[in-house]
């Protein structure tokens, strides 16, 4: 299906970052699958490649171009190339952490770290979740107290993707009892006293993305490193989680599409009983029902990616994206897997890994019932 979402300019940054993707991350991937992490010399390449913090203005280095369809390239690229572990700190920082820098940080911020997000000597994470509050934001136990010039940050968070890597964390911390008006989001630094990194989390995929716990210890955080207005996190949240929810659509449909080509490969292909077992109706008519309800996926999340450059895009338009392409994404990776027989069951083969990598993908983001909890009221439900 011919696409219309992208320009020239869009197509010419594709072949750059694709052939970024093949000298700087391919190559490696095997290594960081095994290692748990990647080589933070790879993200400074992404930086000084120019595919870091392209909405960034000119003078702090950036592309200056607000653009989102240069973030979903990058996320396609390296969905299509099969490394999206490895290459998911760059979709984080690009599409999660670095709005909250563009919209939030005041004059002395930007100086301080709009240089280093665009170079790659600054890597982000955002550290919402904690051991006993996961969608529920209004739960969240960390607290910031302030003492002066100076936030003092107590309590911990997992599951934080870039966790063990991040040079900079924005950390969402509660500094009053209200429980939507008292979260406030506070920018934690490497080597800040106090703050420490717990194990590189063991996952069922997605291996070479670092997943940490983290642990704040009478932290002092300078109020100069408070993103906004104190009480103000929990609507800084929810005004940015609609792209962070497009972002996951995106990279869902490039992931659908090309465990699909792995599954049509492998029914061409593989015989069984004299002849290739594409060409028995049920595998047929399987991979027609996958064909179609990607081409529908790809006409409806390249439509909101459209109506997001143009400022159109709603929470309920996120919602509906993220939870319907991610689980079209376990779907067709299901049904894969399936089509592979045994050899679908063994790591060698993209097929496998591809499950295990997009099995996460209906949790993280928000679940796939949150989306829906989100979309019903919506409909004043």
């Amino acid at each position: 299906m011919e696409r219309r979402l992208y320009e020239q300019d869009h197509e010419l940054f594709r072949e750059s970052f694709r052939a970024f993707v093949e000298r700087e991350i391919v190559p490696h991937h095997e290594r960081w699958e095994r290692e748990g992490k990647v080589d933070k010399a790879m993200f400074r390449a992404a930086g000084a490649g120019g595919f870091l913090g392209m909405a960034i203005p000119e003078t702090y280095g950036g592309g200056g171009v607000d653009d989102f369809r240069y973030n979903a390239v990058v996320g396609e690229e390296i969905v299509a190339a099969g490394v999206a572990s490895s290459g998911m700190c760059i979709t984080l920082h690009n599409d999660v952490c670095i709005p909250y820098f563009l919209r939030y940080a005041d004059d002395d911020q930007r100086r301080r770290w709009f240089p280093g997000l665009v170079d790659g000597t600054l890597m982000t994470a955002i550290a919402m979740t904690e051991p006993h509050t996961g969608s529920d934001l209004a739960g969240i136990r960390t607290s910031a107290v302030l003492d002066g010039d100076e936030y003092v940050l107590n309590g911990s968070k997992t599951f934080i993707t870039n966790g063990i890597n991040a040079d900079l964390v924005i950390v969402v911390a509660r500094t009053s009892d209200d429980p939507h008006g008292g979260l406030t989001l506070l920018v934690v630094e490497e080597g800040m006293e106090g703050f420490t990194r717990g194990r590189n989390l063991e996952k069922m995929g997605l291996h070479a993305q670092d997943t940490a716990e983290l642990f704040f210890d009478e932290v002092r955080v300078p109020v100069a490193n408070r993103l906004g207005e104190e009480g103000m996190g929990f609507y800084q949240l929810v005004e940015n989680l609609p792209q962070e929810r497009l972002s996951i659509a995106v990279g869902a449909m490039a992931g659908a599409e090309a465990a699909f080509e792995l599954a049509l490969d492998y029914a061409k292909q593989r015989t069984a009983f004299g002849r290739p077992i594409g060409s028995f109706q049920h595998n047929r008519f399987l991979l027609a029902e996958l064909k179609t309800e990607i081409d529908l996926g790809r006409v409806f999340v390249d439509r909101l990616v459209a109506d997001h450059v143009e400022g159109r895009l709603t929470i309920e338009q996120a919602a509906e994206a993220k939870w319907w392409t991610t689980e079209l994404l376990n779907r067709v990776v299901d049904r894969g897997v399936q089509l592979h027989g045994g050899y679908g069951y063994m790591l060698e083969y993209p097929i496998a890994r591809a499950f295990l990598d997009a099995r996460v993908q209906t949790i993280f983001g928000g679940t796939t019932e949150i989306m829906k909890e989100i979309i019903g009221r919506g409909l004043g439900l």
